[in-house]
């Protein structure tokens, strides 16, 4: 413990006592002269010693301590007690044994503190302790008065407490009944007298009192029991103290152990989490790695995670870490499930990090110190060479008062100036000797820390706090110190507040934080209730623009200068792109003129001009102090001053900019670089039929034109693009451009003015919106486990059919109640004609001259159905309802291969690095941004889709999830198309461009790399097993190889040869559709 003494140090081995124990053996060597005057002393004490122990009378005790004052308290030696020890154990002499405690009693009563340094040791309290357990009662009795009184008098100040924990555990090991029961009560009585010293001592003292709590003598397990109730009360933890009954029973009944467990697995820790603390929480988690069942040992290794992160002094950790460390290690390697594996090994990263810490923080004074600053404090060194007893104790006091952080002057000098005075030094000088080893010992740690470098600028704040969200803890007792004109970089992974902590700061919701300051908080949000404004109106109306006295002329004049035009300055802000929403909010907080600048992304959306104008505007802000998440590297290089690391719930300051802070933690070099330790894994795409090439086209755009409503020009025209599974495309252009527009067409979400929009029928695509959030945003009430399960409920996706492609308007909903003529067969082989209303089409079937669709008519029984070719329900205005069904019908195999369990939607999301806690536990609403996108992206996977289209995929996503995103991409078999502004993102992954500029597309890239990959096959492997929502599997009837008819081959020829007369080329699949 961190009070334990060194054999070295403790009183008995020490010069002085030495010297005594020489001097009571007889005169030896060179100092015979001084040897005898202390031999002619100790010859006066044994005398009066035999006299005592003869008669036990008042008088003759009296003469023993009239002889130990002639010589000194320092009489008081081992060889003494080696004689009260004798004396104890004569069976045959009561008055002997009662002598010993009246002596005792007699020391306390003359000498008061001066006698402590001599009888605390654990021996020498023995020899009286042992005598509680005497079968005599006036020996009984004459012991219970000394130690009550020996009690007393180490009451008055607490850190003696500490200072006594060895004794006490010596106590705690005797064989004597009493004696047992009044250590446990004396222990009892610290817990009332010396609590702060006993938060430090319960480490020690729990296994002995614990011991005691299964004694076979029902008055010692009583005391025990009591003692440890009382003990349990010290700990200063609000979230533990609900379940101290529940720890002390499982003390005291071991098979309560995982139970207990449990129930604290269920805990959320919010508070510090102290010395006292883990002491009673470590041993059941001790036990609890040991249990068989794996749900404990991941239950432990969770709650030592979650209290781990909430030390706020690594010392105070350290000695419990040589019980946890190898039990988690053990687990890690031992236990079958690998979930659990995984979780005691994250258990373990945290805790050797503690151990780092604790090893690396700066060093607390040793005992050995403390005996080194008392003697040098004590100006006369001839007198302190006399006193080393005293020394050492005034050491084990002063050491309690620094382990406690107790830096009081009347503490210090209570525990000091009674023995430097014992010397015979003035109370003034013996004051003085304690206040100089209190400045000494106060200064050590500050001695032993490196300075901080603050440099000339204003500080603006210097605040401590807590933060959560909900539950969670997201920062604890940390510090945030900001200086005028620095900017400063804050990092940290998904999920570790940086959002958060930012707009807890502009809305003044820190602790501490100064009010003072105009801190604003930079996003591009778009509120619903004022989307309908133009952009100068947007800003103008915005109440905090307002409260700045800001005119509506100095608005216009803020947006033309971050590059607006006059016309954009009057368009609806609902027709900016993502980009120019970003450099909105920039000339919102502009306007504002804030001290503190706080910027979430700024560079989202951005290309490449913006970025840098961007970069050249932070900088030029001298008296402005920036505070920027950003997964942009380079804005992190060029433009910060300082670096805020979110780590282990602290906020560390580091000074430079990225490069400096990777040089210190190397690991931060992922930062710079496309690669992660995290997996990502996207489902691959499902069974195609007839599609054999890499090469083959799935999504088409022809000549395609779009207007948005109210613009003269045209935002696209001529687009001609292709989408394969073998597509690496990366969409590039600068803001405004055109990109998203683009994706939207392609995706149906918006219709073509002009020309034709293609997809193949069966294939799956997936779509990730480039403010991805619109996905997920009426759901927060969700969890993401419950979102996808609502999506994909019945096999077809939800948000597919909400397009506008396959909305119906009301004059398409008109024309597919018209009426039609419709003939039915009668048994005789003849045909009626009637009109009827088509009321559903219920199901598809695939034929050779294409699919057919099963037709229900209002007011007519189901055995009088229809199959319909898909040709003639297109003509007859059908051709969105024929869509929606391809989807359900494709969904089908899906479904069945992957039913919408919590199981294995929560295996899908953690495929993208989404863990259950967050899957599954955790409303969306309580998600950062980074795990919102993974929620998002998982689930336009789901349904193994063969194009994946990503609009912006490295917004929000920190860098470890986005190089894990990019081995992802380069794993999965299907089509990729990506608009991204982040170059080393898409150079890594696209040799295929599309440039959009003007209005147009251009396709770029590596022509060799695209006519290779155009002419790789492509095998799906068809769903051979299908498992439904019971666990059920379902052998799936495998289609026949097709043989092609000489006729049916014939016609193949005969339209691979029109379409060489027209100029296009047509593969040997290639069917109707594709003409």
């Amino acid at each position: 413990g961190l009070l334990s003494i060194p054999a070295s140090l403790r009183l008995d081995n020490m010069p002085g006592i030495a010297s005594q124990k020489a001097s009571a053996a007889g005169p030896k060597g060179k100092g015979a002269a001084k040897a005898e005057a202390t031999g002619g002393a100790s010859d006066k004490i044994n005398a009066a010693l035999d006299a005592m122990f003869e008669s036990a009378e008042q008088a003759d005790v009296d003469a023993v301590v009239a002889a130990i004052a002639e010589a000194g308290v320092s009489a008081v030696n081992d060889s003494m007690f080696e004689r009260l020890a004798a004396a104890a154990g004569m069976k045959k002499k009561k008055n002997a044994r009662i002598a010993v405690s009246l002596l005792f009693s007699a020391l306390i009563a003359k000498f008061g503190r001066s006698c402590e340094p001599y009888l605390h040791q654990p021996t020498r309290l023995f020899v009286v302790l042992e005598l509680l357990g005497d079968g005599v009662k006036e020996v009984k009795e004459a012991a219970l008065a000394a130690l009550t009184t020996f009690r007393a008098l180490l009451k008055d100040t607490p850190p003696t407490a500490a200072a006594m924990k060895e004794s006490l555990l010596a106590g705690l090991e005797t064989s004597k009944i009493p004696a047992q029961i009044f250590v446990l009560e004396w222990i009892e009585e610290i817990s009332v007298s010396a609590r702060v010293q006993l938060q430090h001592m319960l480490g020690d003292l729990i296994p002995g009192i614990e011991t005691h709590m299964h004694s076979l003598k029902a008055e010692v397990q009583e005391a025990a029991a009591k003692t440890m109730a009382s003990c349990l009360k010290v700990i200063d933890n609000q979230d533990v103290e609900p379940f101290i009954p529940a720890l002390v029973a499982a003390m005291q009944e071991p098979t309560e152990v995982p139970e207990t467990v449990h129930k604290l697995g269920s805990l959320t820790f919010v508070q510090p989490v102290s010395t006292a603390c883990l002491s009673v929480i470590v041993p059941l988690l001790g036990r609890g790695f040991n249990d068989r069942n794996v749900a404990v040992v991941r239950c432990c290794a969770v709650i030592c995670t979650n209290m781990a992160r909430l030390v706020d002094v690594p010392l105070d950790a350290l000695p419990f870490l040589d019980v946890l460390l190898p039990a988690v290690e053990k687990a890690s390697n031992d236990v079958s499930n690998p979930e659990c594996r995984a979780t005691c090994g994250k258990c373990s990263e945290v805790l050797n990090r503690i151990k780092k810490a604790a090893l690396s923080a700066p060093p607390r004074p040793s005992l050995e110190n403390l005996v080194t600053i008392i003697h040098d404090a004590i100006a006369d060194k001839a007198v302190a060479d006399k006193i080393p007893n005293e020394i050492n104790w005034s050491a084990h006091l002063a050491l309690s008062l620094v382990v406690s952080n107790a830096f009081e002057t009347a503490a210090w000098r209570k525990c000091i100036s009674p023995f430097v005075k014992a010397a015979g030094l003035s109370e003034e000088v013996a004051h003085q000797a304690a206040d100089k080893s209190l400045a000494a010992a106060e200064h050590w740690a500050e001695d032993h820390m490196e300075e901080e470098d603050t440099g000339d600028a204003e500080q603006l704040c210097n605040c401590k706090f807590t933060l959560a969200y909900g539950t969670k803890i997201l920062l604890h007792n940390t510090t945030l110190k900001l200086q005028r004109g620095y900017r400063y970089g804050l990092l940290g992974g998904n999920d570790s507040g940086k959002s958060t902590l930012m707009r807890s700061m502009a809305n003044g919701q820190i602790d501490g934080f100064p009010t003072d300051l105009r801190t604003v908080f930079v996003e591009a949000d778009i509120q619903g209730e004022m989307s309908h404004l133009a952009c100068i109106d947007y800003v103008f109306e915005d109440p905090r623009i307002k409260s700045c006295g800001a005119s509506r002329q100095e608005v216009q004049n803020v947006l033309l200068k971050v590059g607006f035009s006059e016309k954009m300055c009057n368009d609806a802000i609902t027709t900016l792109s993502g980009g120019w929403r970003m450099k909105l909010a920039l000339a919102r907080a502009m306007l504002q003129k804030a001290d503190i600048l706080l910027l979430d992304e700024p560079t989202n959306h951005l290309d490449v001009l913006n970025v840098a104008w961007v970069e050249d505007y932070l900088i030029s802000l001298k008296d402005v102090t920036s505070i920027i998440v950003s997964h942009n590297s380079g804005l992190l290089d060029k433009c910060c001053t300082h670096m805020l690391h979110i780590e282990d719930l602290k906020l560390h300051l580091f000074k430079g900019n990225l490069s400096a802070f990777v040089d210190l933690h190397p690991k931060a070099q992922s930062f710079f670089e496309l690669k992660s330790e995290l997996s990502f894994k996207f489902p691959q795409p499902g069974y195609l039929e007839g599609v054999t090439s890499k090469g083959r086209a799935l999504m088409k755009m022809e000549n395609v034109e779009f207007t948005y409503p109210g613009n003269d020009k045209p935002t696209l025209s001529r687009i001609n693009v292709q989408v394969c599974l073998a597509s690496r495309v990366a969409c590039v252009g600068v803001n405004g451009a055109g990109k998203s527009t683009m994706v939207k067409l392609l995706t149906g979400e918006l219709e073509p003015c002009k020309g034709t929009v293609w997809q193949h029928q069966s294939a799956r695509i997936a779509y990730v919106a480039q403010h991805a959030f619109h996905h997920i945003e009426k759901h927060l009430d969700k969890t993401a486990n419950q979102y996808i399960a609502w999506r994909f409920a019945n096999g077809e996706d939800k948000e597919a059919l909400q397009k506008v492609t396959v909305v119906m308007t009301p004059e398409e909903e008109a024309k597919t109640k018209e009426e039609q003529i419709v003939e039915f067969p009668k048994a005789d082989g003849s045909v009626v004609k009637r009109k009827c209303v088509i009321s559903d089409i219920v199901d598809r079937r695939k034929m050779k001259q294409g699919n057919e669709y099963l037709v229900e008519f209002e007011g007519l029984s189901f055995d009088q159905n229809q199959w319909w070719k898909e040709a003639k329900l297109v003509r007859l205005g059908f051709a969105k309802i024929l869509k929606v069904l391809d989807v359900r019908c494709e969904a089908r195999e899906g479904m069945f291969k992957r039913p919408v369990t919590q199981m294995t939607v929560e295996q899908h999301l953690g495929d993208v690095g989404l863990a259950p806690e967050f899957a599954t536990h955790t409303r969306m609403s309580a998600l950062s941004g980074g795990q919102k996108v993974k929620v998002v992206l998982a689930a336009a996977t789901w349904n193994q889709p063969h194009i994946l289209i990503l609009d912006e995929p490295t917004n929000y996503l920190d860098r470890e999830s986005l190089g894990a995103l990019a081995n992802a991409i380069r794993e999965y078999e299907g089509g990729v198309l990506m608009i991204t502004h982040n170059n080393q993102f898409c150079s890594a992954l696209c040799p295929e461009t599309w440039v959009v500029e003007g209005g147009t597309l251009d396709v770029r890239g590596d022509a060799e790399w695209m006519k290779n990959a155009l002419k790789e096959k492509v095998e799906f492997e068809a769903v051979k097993e299908m498992v439904d929502g019971s666990g059920n599997t379902i052998k799936v009837k495998q289609p026949k190889k097709k043989e092609l008819s000489r006729k049916e081959k014939k016609e193949r020829e005969r339209r691979k040869k029109a379409a060489a007369a027209m100029g296009t080329t047509l593969s040997d699949e290639t069917d109707e559709d594709d003409m």
